[in-house]
C-alpha cells in the first residue's frame, strides 16, 4: 500500500461511525444507503458521506441496481487492512518490548550504581 492510501484507510476506519456502517456492510452485504440509516443513530446524509469516506478508501464499492445504489465491502481490501493492522501492532509490540529492556537496564545500572555508592558511604564511616 502507499502511504496515501494507508492515510486514507486509517482515517475511514478512525472514526467510530464509520466503523458502526463497515460493521452493518460485513453482516449484511448488498444494502442501500437507506437501510443503513435506518440502523445507525445518524441521518441519511451522514450515511452517505460515510459511505463515500470508505469508498475512498476501496474498503466499500457500490453497484446500481435499477434505480437503487447498493453498497457491499470489499472483502480483499478488508483483508489488506487486517494484515496492516497485524503487522503495525508487531511493530509496536517489537518497539515496546525494547524500551521495556531499555528501562530494565536502566533501573539495574541505577540499582547497581546506588548499591556500590551505598557501600562506599559506608566504608568510609568505619573508617
Amino acid at each position: 500500500m502507499t502511504a496515501q492510501a494507508d492515510d486514507e484507510l486509517w482515517s475511514a476506519i478512525a472514526d467510530p461511525s464509520r466503523r458502526r456502517v463497515l460493521d452493518l456492510l460485513v453482516s449484511n452485504d448488498d444494502v442501500s444507503a437507506s437501510w443503513l440509516a435506518g440502523r445507525v443513530p445518524f441521518s441519511r446524509q451522514a450515511v452517505s458521506k460515510h459511505l463515500a469516506v470508505l469508498e475512498q478508501a476501496g474498503l466499500v464499492s457500490r453497484r446500481k441496481q435499477g434505480r437503487e445504489v447498493l453498497y457491499q465491502v470489499e472483502a480483499g481490501r478488508l483483508d489488506q487492512a487486517t494484515r496492516a493492522m497485524a503487522d503495525l501492532a508487531a511493530q509496536w509490540d517489537r518497539r515496546l518490548g525494547a524500551i521495556k529492556r531499555l528501562a530494565e537496564a536502566a533501573h539495574a545500572q541505577a540499582t547497581k550504581s546506588e548499591g556500590s555508592h551505598t557501600s562506599a558511604q559506608g566504608d568510609r564511616h568505619d573508617g
